[in-house]
């Protein structure tokens, strides 16, 4: 049975008490990522831990196995403290605030974040290897393996998504019989460990220069390449090529410490390729999904750099097959052509449009418009759920993390913008290319603090990054907070 956010808290509150002698001085929600999976930081007056919700009993039970596992072996994952009789709710170690990707924002390219990378490549090379041994993978709750047909799978979910809603004419049945030739030929790699499945940057957390490991619990049998191709290909840490071989080389020296004897380095290599080719199709067939089907319009702006993506892969790496159908149809998919349907016209320092976004409150009017042009939208906020009608968001805006939280978490607050972008960006992209100045977006609800707040943020932000257009943001009610 799914609980309500307070009887969360209040579940977690007395399973750590129950357990723990340490005063907790707060409890904070934190954002939540692809997964159905809640999670919190509990907060002492001497330490901190991470309480996780989760209904998927099976999924909890194969973190709780493969968490002691990894652990005895002395990897770098959190350990499960304490359980509830439900399994439903846990808490384990706190390992860090800031994961990989964070370092990379912070510091940028630089010789931090680089050594940063080889130590994860290090220790992701022991919890395959390392942690394969004795591992019981019939405690895996989704598959035990990544074999032939999650190779295909991957693949399939690439035409689907992505490939058949651009209408390129191909010959369907040798397309099928080469995803099925390079579906064996991937799922035949010599060295199968334990495989990640989803190792990126966010889930290797960074404390004090040291790295740890989060949400392994899909792991399972497959291929070594295939996590080395997730971390280096990663699409947001745009890691460069001589970055990418760098430590693809000494990812290699790592296995072969441990293995103890070489390995075939060009075999290697090729299928390094493939499983790059597969997560890079995956990646397009999810934002064909998120973009084209569900029509949220920050997956469709993600499309050009990952087809930028496949036209490098193409022009300059091999997997050692004869694929042509199917290299002829990548070729296309990846064509300026393709790229250009999919790709926004952006601002630069001459573009004369300014969209001027503002916050306000209902009890004092929708703010003025002062340009001649006039022109614009007004949305109202107040069919989402307000924030200001409990106690502890009060005192806070729609600046303040938990306020964004619980917004994003316990509201339609996502299905809304995603509507509202979607009807904006029309007269962006129009106004862009006319040359028009100035366009006013307004978001209004009771107080002018809490969900007309986070909205104008969020819609700054997603103008900015899709369009890089100027943004003037105002809240106008600021003054008459409550605080």
């Amino acid at each position: 049975m799914n609980l309500s956010l307070e009887q969360i808290t209040n579940e977690i509150k007395c399973l750590f008490v129950a357990n723990n002698k340490e005063l907790i001085t707060n409890l904070e929600m934190l954002p939540q990522s692809g997964s159905d999976r809640v999670y919190f930081r509990i907060i002492t007056e001497i330490s901190s831990f991470i309480a996780a919700y989760n209904t998927h009993i099976k999924e909890n039970e194969t973190f709780f196995y493969f968490s002691k596992h990894f652990k005895s072996k002395g990897i770098p994952v959190p350990n499960v403290l304490y359980v509830n009789n439900e399994q439903t709710i846990y808490i384990q170690e706190d390992m860090g605030k800031e994961n990989l990707l964070d370092k990379i924002e912070q510091f940028g390219k630089d010789e931090k974040v680089f050594s940063l990378y080889q130590k994860s490549l290090s220790q992701l090379a022991r919890i395959q290897i390392e942690g394969d041994k004795d591992l019981d993978y019939n405690k895996c709750f989704a598959a035990k393996s990544f074999g032939k047909q999650a190779i295909l799978n991957d693949l399939l979910y690439f035409k689907y998504y992505f490939l058949d809603t651009l209408s390129i004419p191909y010959n369907k049945i040798i397309l099928q019989e080469e995803m099925e030739t390079l579906s064996t030929f991937l799922a035949e790699t010599e060295h199968q460990y334990f495989m990640f499945r989803d190792f990126q940057s966010r889930n290797i957390l960074v404390r004090e220069d040291e790295v740890a490991f989060i949400d392994f619990q899909g792991g399972m049998k497959g291929a070594l390449q295939y996590d080395v191709a997730s971390l280096l290909w990663q699409a947001k840490a745009n890691l460069s090529e001589e970055w990418k071989n760098s430590l693809l080389a000494f990812y290699i020296i790592e296995v072969e410490k441990i293995l103890g004897k070489p390995i075939d380095k060009t075999a290697f290599i090729h299928h390094y390729n493939g499983y790059v080719l597969i997560r890079l199709l995956q990646v397009l067939g999810a934002y064909g999904f998120r973009g084209l089907f569900e029509r949220k319009s920050h997956f469709v702006s993600s499309i050009p750099l990952a087809l930028k993506n496949i036209q490098f892969f193409v022009a300059n790496k091999t997997i050692g097959l004869s694929l042509p159908v199917f290299h002829e149809l990548l070729l296309k998919v990846s064509s300026q052509e393709i790229i250009d349907r999919f790709s926004v016209q952006q601002a630069d320092e001459h573009t004369p449009l300014v969209v001027v976004i503002n916050s306000f409150s209902y009890r004092n009017g929708i703010p003025e418009c002062n340009n001649e042009s006039g022109g614009g939208y007004v949305f109202d906020m107040r069919g989402i759920l307000n924030p200001g009608r409990f106690d502890d968001y009060k005192k806070l805006s729609g600046l303040d993390k938990p306020v964004q939280d619980f917004l994003k978490e316990r509201t339609k607050m996502g299905s809304f913008l995603n509507s509202v972008w979607e009807v904006i960006d029309i007269s962006v992209e129009n106004y862009l290319e006319r040359g028009f100045e100035h366009l006013s977006v307004n978001f209004g609800c009771t107080g002018g603090q809490h969900r007309s707040v986070f909205a104008a943020e969020q819609t700054a932000k997603h103008l900015q990054e899709k369009y890089k257009v100027k943004v003037e943001l105002s809240h106008t009610n600021r003054d008459k907070w409550v605080k």
